[in-house]
């Protein structure tokens, strides 16, 4: 396996990271998921930017040209021989002594990985995931900006504990005012009164990618989209619901908290914008 690894491709053997890493002690560093149909990569400019803005945030410069991404993401996917390919971009700090000011790293570490993609299994798809709405609250907007994607995931990770306590899918986190946001690492909409309904980016949401494409591809359809404020009552009564993310797509939910949503199965709108995105897929592949 081949990984790159701040200005060079080494053996999964060489690819080591510093324990004085800032990425390792302080979580201090952004990072992109990337996913590559047949070779070729799904919304590249929108993730590269993604990235940027994320980096930029946190006063990171991004030590790679925005034209050098695109080849070094294309060497990673050819020389692990894939087509099919789950790729990350990480971006650290870097090395740098015991303290958190960000002058104390010299340069930034860099690492990218591609791995084999490997797909959700074709029964969730089918016929739903479970969600809990957890206690863990989604970090306050204004302590920590939602629109940096950022290695410090505790978060994240503690809501789905409580999710795995639960026996369900994935975490669905609210913010300090008791609205929903999103889950562990997806987006959510769900379908009431015929209206597909999201979380707003005010709510403290990362703004997804794949959630993007959604919005764009129910609009074309004539699909009425909101994205507003929500409560868990909302969700509740809703008809249908599904997550999006860039590795699961469009995933449906068939119950929430133990209890069903809708019919309990993937609903008309779920399975018209999944079959949407497929067949709309040659669009967003770069």
């Amino acid at each position: 396996m081949w990984i790159y690894l701040n200005d060079r491709f080494v053996d999964r053997k060489e690819a080591v990271v510093s324990v004085f890493d800032h990425g390792f002690l302080y979580g201090d560093g952004v990072y992109e998921t990337l996913r590559a149909y047949g070779r070729r990569i799904f919304m590249l400019a929108q993730h590269l930017a993604r990235l940027q803005r994320s980096a930029h945030l946190i006063g990171l410069e991004l030590p790679i040209p925005e034209k050098d991404w695109p080849p070094l993401l294309n060497e990673a996917i050819q020389r692990n021989g894939l087509d099919e390919a789950y790729l990350r971009i990480t971006v650290s700090r870097g090395e740098g002594d015991i303290g958190l000011d960000p002058a104390l790293c010299r340069r930034p570490t860099v690492v990218i990985l591609a791995l084999p993609f490997k797909p959700y299994p074709v029964h969730l798809l089918q016929e739903g995931v479970q969600l809990a709405i957890v206690p863990v609250r989604r970090n306050l907007a204004a302590a920590l900006s939602p629109q940096i994607k950022s290695l410090n995931f505790l978060n994240n990770i503690l809501a789905k504990r409580e999710a795995v306590k639960a026996g369900a899918f994935d975490g669905l986190m609210l913010n300090a005012e008791g609205h929903l946001t999103e889950c562990t690492a997806s987006n959510v909409f769900f379908v009431q009164a015929g209206r597909l309904c999201t979380p707003s980016v005010d709510c403290g949401i990362l703004d997804g990618i794949t959630r993007e494409v959604v919005i764009l591809l129910a609009r074309e359809q004539r699909i009425p989209v909101e994205a507003g404020r929500y409560t868990p009552e909302s969700l509740r009564q809703a008809e249908e619901c599904f997550l999006t993310n860039t590795t699961m797509e469009i995933m449906p939910v068939r119950e929430v908290d133990g209890k069903p949503l809708g019919s309990g199965r993937p609903g008309p709108v779920t399975l018209t914008l999944r079959n949407l995105f497929q067949s709309n897929l040659a669009r967003f592949l770069w």
